[in-house]
């Protein structure tokens, strides 16, 4: 169960539009003290004046200090939600994939290291990663992309079963489509796999206040996931025969 959010400090990355705004409104409605980071500061500014937070604009694999400091010295809940949809294939450029590599994992780790001792120290801390469902499958035409979703699920998994015996609760958001713009950003890929079944981004808070509510570590705003995610695991060559033949649609439709 969740105890009160009243006045805890929470963190909220990539909160200028989409998913992170949704966050950091709910947490807000809920009484807590947000920080709403992005790299966007007008952006930033507008959803914390908007919500009466506090702006924290830059890097979200720097902002943990200055987030601390806005909060009074302590962070009782930190939304790693930025992301970066890096599209392409093994082909893709070596900066795309260092950059989707820096932002989909290594911030998560960053603001981990930073927030650990104090979470640990006192028995009690959230980390709430947004992952995708691309984590648990994968995305068309989306190498980076999908390569370093799993490894932000990884790290995820290994934060929760290292620490939940010692107060600290991590959550796995992994949604399909959520009409934000990086699903206006996904192109034809988008288009064919994740535009049809997209959600708007307040049922993706939802689903994650469900979630904190029932202690569960791997949030579905789109149930469906865990079916197609039992058939991945249990028959390999028939779901990777299927998301071929969605491979080939694609490359047709854009032939």
């Amino acid at each position: 169960m969740v105890k009160t959010l009243h006045d805890a400090g929470v963190v909220v990355t990539g909160a200028g539009g989409g998913i992170g705004a949704a966050l950091a409104r709910r947490f807000a409605a809920e009484g807590a003290r947000v920080v709403v980071n992005d790299l966007d500061a007008v952006k930033a500014k507008a959803v914390a004046e908007e919500i009466g937070g506090t702006a924290v604009p830059g890097d979200a694999s720097e902002i943990v200090p200055a987030a601390v400091e806005a909060l009074g010295g302590a962070v009782d809940v930190y939304c790693a939600n930025a992301g970066l949809a890096s599209p392409g294939g093994a082909g893709a450029d070596e900066q795309v994939w260092a950059d989707a590599w820096d932002v989909n994992v290594m911030a998560h780790v960053r603001a981990a290291r930073l927030l650990l001792p104090q979470w640990l120290e006192r028995g009690d801390g959230r980390f709430v990663s947004t992952v995708s469902a691309a984590g648990l499958l994968t995305m068309i035409g989306a190498a980076p992309y999908s390569v370093t979703k799993h490894g932000a699920l990884a790290f995820a998994e290994w934060l929760s079963l290292t620490y939940r015996h010692r107060g600290v609760k991590v959550h796995a958001v992994c949604p399909q489509g959520v009409r934000t713009d990086m699903l206006n950003a996904a192109g034809s890929a988008g288009d064919l796999v994740l535009v049809p079944t997209a959600i708007e981004p307040e049922q993706v808070a939802d689903a994650l206040f469900a979630g904190m509510a029932e202690g569960r570590f791997l949030i579905l705003p789109h149930p469906e996931v865990a079916g197609y995610s039992t058939i991945r695991a249990g028959d390999p060559d028939a779901w990777l025969t299927n998301m071929n033949r969605l491979q080939q649609k694609w490359e047709e439709g854009t032939a």
